[in-house]
């Protein structure tokens, strides 16, 4: 992948935690079931985590040339 193509799906990934997250405060609000969006959180804390994996080995193999 490109470095812009990271960065879109960084994006992209943050976007949906932050979404989830909002969604997972009205659950526990309304004593709703929760564990379904934590499992979702914690995946996309993994992706994110691996993106940013790939863009800084991406950085330093460009600073490498």
């Amino acid at each position: 992948m490109t470095r812009k193509q990271l960065q879109d799906k960084l994006d992209e990934l943050k976007s949906d935690y932050v979404r989830i997250q909002g969604d997972l405060d009205k659950l526990e609000y309304v004593r709703g079931r929760v564990s379904s969006a934590e499992e979702q959180l914690i995946r996309l804390e993994g992706e994110i985590a691996e993106v940013r994996r790939q863009l800084d080995k991406l950085s330093t193999y460009q600073d490498m040339s």
